[in-house]
């Protein structure tokens, strides 16, 4: 009887290893990328990765565990995101996150694996998406700028600095390609508050430098500054050089006012990563990039820097600090 009570033991756990196996295989450990347009030690940066991991562990996604979360930066430099795209193509990861346009516009053209973009503006106008309700093809995600936000950068900063009528959009062309709807925007809205738009294009810092000297030689004068990659990586030139020659900015991420910038106002960064995790865990478990709506930001900030509008000589409405969700003395 014992023989037999052990035969029927081997003979059922042998008939439970395929289902072992089959459970095995289906836990696979999954492999995402994440590009980042910033320096890897960018504090925001940093902000961006315990938000991704956080969301996609909440949502049973542990790294190591179930997935395998590999990071590439690209400090705003054109040819290291072309290099890390070249590099993701021939690995063939299960799914991408990126959020620079160049590194969107190459991976279109090299890929299918899956991509899920976090705070890419205008994905229709520069042909990454069909429409935003139905993305089509491998790519979809969460938009950063809505359009009607441009024009009230403007709004903001001639408030805080009324006495601006000649107002710069500082952009670099190669990571910023959309700049054309960014200043049809400010257009539109400058008609209203007798204000003159000009384009100031830089390419590296010598630019940033000449561009922002000359700006200051007259009275007048503002910046706003277009949320791309090479841009936001030289932040901390752009808002040395604004404190110097005493000229008012306004950029478009909270994490900037925090570091010196005088006001700033746009969706939360933070959460737009943290939202993209669901998609990420979507198509982990089997959607398409095709049939999830594009999605736009849910959450705006607008963060003043006291001590900075102090050294401009600014005085700062009571009506837009009681505005701000954050003020730093």
């Amino acid at each position: 009887m014992s023989s037999r009570r052990e035969f029927i033991t081997l003979v059922g756990g042998a008939a439970a290893w395929p289902v072992a196996a089959r459970a095995q295989r289906s836990a696979r450990m999954r492999r995402v990328v994440f590009l980042h347009a910033l320096a890897e030690h960018d504090p925001e940066v940093q902000a961006r990765i315990a938000a991704f991991r956080q969301g996609l562990e909440t949502l049973g996604w542990i790294e190591n565990r179930n997935v395998h979360i590999e990071h590439r930066y690209s400090a705003g430099d054109l040819a290291r995101m072309q290099a890390h795209t070249a590099e993701l193509v021939s690995s063939v990861p299960d799914l991408i996150v990126a959020s620079s346009t160049p590194v969107i516009a190459a991976l279109k053209h090299a890929t299918t694996t899956p991509i899920v973009f976090a705070m890419l503006n205008d994905p229709v106008g520069q042909g990454f998406v069909a429409s935003l309700s139905r993305p089509g093809g491998n790519i979809t995600g969460f938009t950063f700028i809505d359009f009607p936000l441009i024009g009230k950068w403007l709004e903001i900063l001639r408030e805080i600095a009324p006495k601006v009528r000649r107002v710069a959009l500082m952009f670099n062309p190669q990571t910023a390609p959309y700049y054309p709807v960014f200043l049809r925007e400010l257009g539109a809205a400058a008609a209203s508050l007798a204000t003159e738009i000009s384009a100031k294009p830089v390419r590296d810092s010598a630019e940033i430098d000449a561009a922002i000297t000359v700006l200051a030689q007259e009275p007048g004068g503002g910046l706003i500054i277009s949320a791309d990659p090479f841009i936001n990586t030289h932040r901390s030139l752009i808002m040395a050089l604004a404190e110097r020659h005493r000229f008012p900015a306004i950029y478009g991420i909270r994490q900037f006012v925090s570091e010196g910038a005088l006001i700033t106002y746009g969706p939360d960064t933070i959460d737009i990563v943290r939202r993209s995790t669901s998609y990420v865990d979507r198509i982990l478990k089997g959607e398409k990039p095709a049939d999830l709506p594009v999605q736009a930001p849910t959450k705006y900030e607008l963060a003043i820097n006291m001590k900075t509008a102090k050294a401009l000589g600014l005085d700062v409405p009571d009506k837009l600090l009681a505005l701000a969700d954050e003020v730093i003395e």
